[in-house]
């Protein structure tokens, strides 16, 4: 009911901003507008197409053939602008709108891109290379190369990223050794909330949808309160097309190693400021295999997902009702065998061999994630700006592990989150950029099924923050603070008739703030340096967990005292970017006081507790340090300035204060990574064919022996190399793009291997072959084909 009164008041909340926006802002102020024409910077000749975008806006346009561009229903002010153009360095700064104003843009040719606005831990819009924080940013057009089977492979080849994962569909970022609670997840703005605490809980996103992902390697509570002090991962799905224009796409994707089908249609337009987005997408998998263990049984799953926006962009701002609505039902590998090493499924007849077919077997989980969000901002006559989200989530994740009662969950999460922001960006004062803001979320989850993990709990978060930064010359110097209150309520719960969870009350409050730099000594060369304090509240499971989750293996019980970790970080960053040469390297350093994890419980007699035939294991914490390198190298050797020579090189070591079991390591640490690319680009080279590319990558993964082996956690992952190679170009007929074709080819050399942070690593023993848990994916094929469509609306 409660859920029914929100959507509503949501809903009731975008008409009365759509039809009573003017009111907003000052009617004597007059509207600006835009306009010039985009060239080129040594021949003077036009750039057709370029874009010309206005990121805290949400307002795009594209040049017409003859290079001119027209933006009409302006806010008066100052504005982060961006041009870009295939082949040429963007433009990115400052635009002073005054009435109708009239502004040229000179562009350069590049043969790399280096300049990019990002939002992700910031106030508003910001220059990457002004942001002291190392922000990494994946375009859409790198999301579509993007040869992997979910939506966070393409993530986890950015430095310091990688995915933790239990088969190809259930996978969540770790950033710098921090994962599950410890990373943010945003999409279209909203914090998403869906059991992360668990397992073999994976992010519920959809992966055509997306159209760019900033990523924020560090901790970035000052902007998003608990839980952000490994990172935060910004997903954009709802960015709106250029004025009067309407775009549509069909794509459908192959890959050969599962047999996985996906596709995807969206139709988004933008007509006068009036926008809009809808977007439907399929994926259906059978299991996937390796050689070693054949095919992996029951690694197969579904998804079918919709989803879109409906706003309006005028010169007062902009008031978008966003919606989306994910759905997988994704089957999980157990990894028993038989005695002849096949893979086996408890209360399934396997004499004529393993179940074949895509619809997962028992056990398995569904999970549904619906979200409605309200997203606005109002321009006002002082040049300032009020932004306002609200949203509504509800995320159910039910589990089943009964052959004999498949319909009915053994486990039934349902969650749902109020998330809520406003900030108020003050109009440029003395070169200051100035945010005061808050923001939070109200939470409720129950328990629906007969066996209870967690209690049944509210939660009530709230945080208040100012930030500022200023360019002062050649330095960019930024900071603020935050105060967070989080208060938690676990309610008395009962699991077939008898109380197993009883009631109380936690409240935390923490302070946290960041201090940055960003100095260019030269156009092509830039220091940074953050010096930050972010914290996490424990969540509900490392409080009052009571239980054995599906595929773990331990009865985990929570602590009611844990406090907050408290992260203090450090991060220094030198970039260089010349016409042949790229660099970065960026060392960082993390203190985590009161670091939460588990440890084995001793019965009386001094050996293992157990609980229903499993050890027993609870939360406990203690100071921890993680510390690392991450390091990018590009080369684009002249005359050959078609050829890019990339180099991605990442290293994290956590410790304990004290050793847990004879292990000063801390768990699920990624082990040195260096990635190298050789690619070659042709963007206008080739008329029928452009930005046609072919690339070979090398993905090297160092043995890690430096695991967390305190109580049989971890275990020496074996180091490996897998090369992977791919193509594509965008086809243009009649001087037209047509169609986007992306083939590509994983693991060329079909190696098995098992990655770190898989926990599929941990299945049973092989007892044909002796060698423990299920490898990861052997070789495969991927076929992408889009088909653009646009229609000019005059």
């Amino acid at each position: 009911m409660m859920q029914k009164k929100l959507l509503g008041l949501l809903v009731l909340l975008q008409i009365v901003f759509i039809g009573n926006a003017a009111p907003v802002i000052d009617e004597e102020a007059p509207g600006g507008s835009l306009k010039g024409i985009v060239t080129d910077a040594l021949t003077g000749q036009p750039l057709p197409e370029a874009t010309i975008s206005f990121p805290d806006l949400k307002v795009d346009v594209t040049a017409g053939k003859d290079g001119a561009y027209s933006i009409r229903s302006l806010p008066n002010g100052r504005f982060m602008t961006t041009v870009s153009y295939v082949g040429y360095r963007s433009f990115v700064g400052m635009v002073v709108v005054s009435g109708a104003t009239v502004k040229d843009f000179k562009l350069q040719m590049s043969v790399v891109e280096n300049e990019a606005v990002v939002v992700t831990g910031m106030s508003s819009s910001t220059q990457l290379k002004h942001a002291p924080i190392h922000i990494s940013v994946l375009s859409q057009r790198q999301l579509q190369q993007s040869s992997g089977t979910g939506l966070l492979d393409a993530v986890a080849k950015v430095p310091g990223v990688s995915i933790i994962t239990t088969g190809p569909a259930i996978a969540k970022p770790s950033i710098r050794g921090l994962g599950y609670n410890r990373v943010v997840t945003l999409n279209d703005g909203v914090r998403q909330e869906g059991q992360q605490w668990g397992d073999e809980h994976g992010i519920e996103m959809d992966e055509y949808s997306a159209q760019k992902i900033e990523i924020l390697r560090g901790p970035a509570s000052l902007m998003y309160g608990s839980d952000a002090i490994g990172g935060v991962l910004n997903i954009q799905t709802n960015i709106p097309v250029p004025e009067n224009t309407v775009k549509a796409n069909l794509s459908g994707s192959l890959n050969g190693n599962s047999n996985m089908r996906g596709g995807y249609a969206n139709v988004a337009g933008n007509i006068n400021g009036f926008n809009w987005n809808a977007y439907g997408s399929l994926k259906s998998a059978g299991d996937y295999r390796n050689r070693y263990d054949g095919n992996v049984l029951n690694s197969r799953f579904n998804e079918k997902n919709v989803g879109g926006y409906l706003g309006l962009n005028k010169e007062w701002g902009y008031t978008h009702l966003i919606f989306s609505n994910f759905n997988q039902h994704v089957g999980l590998v157990e990894g028993e065998r038989d005695e002849d090493g096949r893979l086996v499924l408890e209360g399934y007849d396997q004499n004529n061999g393993q179940p074949e077919g895509r619809s997962p077997l028992i056990p398995n989980q569904h999970i549904q994630h619906f979200k409605v969000a309200l997203d606005n901002s109002f321009t006002l006559s002082d040049g300032g700006r009020i932004t306002v989200l609200a949203a509504l989530q509800r995320n159910q994740r039910k589990e089943f592990a009964d052959i004999e009662q498949p319909a009915d969950p053994e486990a039934y999460f349902d969650l749902r989150t109020f998330n809520y922001s406003a900030a108020y960006h003050l109009p440029l004062i003395g070169g200051w950029k100035t945010s005061f803001g808050a923001n939070g979320m109200s939470q409720q989850n129950k328990n629906r099924a007969a066996e209870a993990l967690i209690p049944d709990y509210s939660l009530l978060d709230i945080g208040v923050y100012g930030y500022a930064s200023k360019t002062i010359s050649k330095a960019t110097v930024s900071g603020g603070l935050r105060f967070d209150h989080r208060a938690m309520n676990s309610k008395q719960t009962f699991e077939e008739g008898e109380e197993k969870f009883q009631a109380f009350t936690k409240k935390l409050s923490s302070f946290s703030g960041s201090l940055g730099l960003a100095y260019d000594f030269s156009d092509q060369v830039t220091f940074k340096a953050n010096i930050g304090k972010g914290f996490r509240a424990p969540n509900m499971a490392e409080l009052a967990a009571n239980g054995v989750h599906e595929g773990t293996f331990r009865y985990e019980m929570g602590d009611q005292d844990l406090k907050s970790e408290d992260a203090y970080a450090f991060d220094l960053g030198l970039d260089v970017n010349t016409q042949h040469v790229s660099l970065n390297i960026s060392p960082y350093f993390n203190q985590i006081n009161n670091y939460i994890y588990y440890q084995k419980l001793l019965a009386g007699s001094g050996g293992d507790s157990m609980i229903n035939e499993v050890t027993a294991y609870k939360f406990t914490q203690q100071n921890a340090r993680i510390l690392g390198v991450e390091a990018t190298l590009d080369i684009h050797p002249h005359p050959l300035d078609w050829l890019h020579f990339e180099n991605s090189f990442s290293w994290t070591s956590g410790r304990f204060a004290r050793a847990v079991d004879g292990s000063a390591n801390l768990p699920l640490i990624a082990p040195l990574r260096l990635l190298t690319e050789l690619r070659a680009e042709f963007p206008a080279q080739l008329k029928a064919f452009r930005n046609f590319y072919a690339k070979i990558e090398m993905d090297n993964v160092a043995t890690q022996d430096r695991f967390f082996s305190g109580y049989h956690t971890e275990t020496t992952t074996p180091g490996y190399t897998l090369f992977n190679a791919g193509l594509g170009t965008d086809v243009f007929l009649g001087g037209q793009k047509r169609a986007i074709v992306v083939l590509a080819v994983n693991n060329i050399g079909d190696a098995a291997y098992q990655q770190h942070l898989s926990r599929l690593k941990y299945a049973p023993e092989n007892p044909a072959t002796g060698r423990t848990g299920v490898f990861n994916m052997g070789r495969n094929f991927t076929v992408r084909l889009i088909l653009p469509f646009v229609w000019k609306i005059k």
